[in-house]
């Protein structure tokens, strides 16, 4: 989203956070393609012309399903940035931060045969490294510890690159910079996905124009209040956030709040 916003500043733009079900990495896959299909339906009837899912652990999970489910939308999903890493690293060792669930995932393995061989990937799941990032911890003693803990033995075994196979972990950045040192480059593949986003929005033709004011709205299945606090440190806006609810595991639609914090009704998408 912070790349989407800096690459884009003329496009209306529709973000959810799914802080009911964070983090997804531990989940199963079948489960995380059921929360991903809702969400683009959702996304749908806000009349997003063009998703990206900005998620590692969902687009292992269901990218491969959502093309086929909704054929009418381009999608644009993450892929581990072993390619550049393979390419440019001098030690041959890489290391990549993920979620489980993006390890288990057919992607990551595809990724890894057509374009890691001959390089040692060394891999860490960073537990509750998430959860950390969640609560705005981006440089405490627990994150750094995390941190540490799944850098310090990569550093040993002489890696040169780290890939950020998490669409959290770029928050933490600066503190992983820190521990690995100056001579160890990290790669975020978050500006590379905005720059595709750019690319097809304009191949289709429905890329935004200077004219209008663009609309950036923001939706979280948890607290909208705590994803407003976030905003500011994370993405560097201040926002109103609103609430969603989930109805079963593939359905997600808006809540109408009678008293804020108290009751709701909720408003099915478009």
């Amino acid at each position: 989203m912070r790349s989407l916003m800096a690459q884009m500043p003329d496009e209306s733009l529709v973000y959810v956070a799914d802080q009911a079900h964070v983090p997804y990495g531990p989940r199963s896959l079948e489960q995380v393609r059921r929360f991903s299909e809702g969400i683009v339906r959702f996304l749908q009837g806000k009349g997003a012309k063009i998703v990206v899912v900005a998620c590692n652990s969902a687009s292992a999970a269901a990218l491969t399903h959502l093309r086929a489910t909704f054929s009418d939308i381009p999608f644009v999903g993450m892929e581990p940035a072993v390619k550049p890493a393979a390419e440019k690293t001098q030690t041959g060792v890489v290391g990549v931060l993920a979620t489980p669930a993006t390890f288990q995932g057919a992607l990551f393995a595809s990724v890894v045969e057509r374009f890691a061989t001959g390089v040692t990937l060394l891999q860490d799941t960073c537990p509750g490294l998430v959860e950390r990032i969640e609560a705005g911890d981006l440089e405490g003693s627990q994150t750094r510890t995390i941190l540490h803990s799944a850098l310090a033995p990569m550093l040993a075994q002489g890696i040169d690159t780290v890939v950020l196979a998490c669409t959290h972990f770029p928050f933490v950045i600066p503190l992983i910079q820190e521990i690995v040192g100056d001579k160890v480059r990290v790669i975020d593949p978050a500006p590379a996905v905005a720059r595709q986003a750019m690319h097809l929005l304009e191949t289709n033709g429905v890329r935004r124009g200077q004219d209008g004011r663009p609309q950036v709205e923001f939706f979280t299945s948890g607290d909208p209040g705590q994803l407003e606090r976030m905003l500011p440190r994370l993405l560097q806006v201040e926002a109103k956030a609103r609430g969603l609810a989930w109805l079963g595991d593939d359905q997600v639609v808006e809540k109408l709040y009678d008293t804020p914090g108290t009751s709701y009704t909720t408003r099915p998408p478009v």
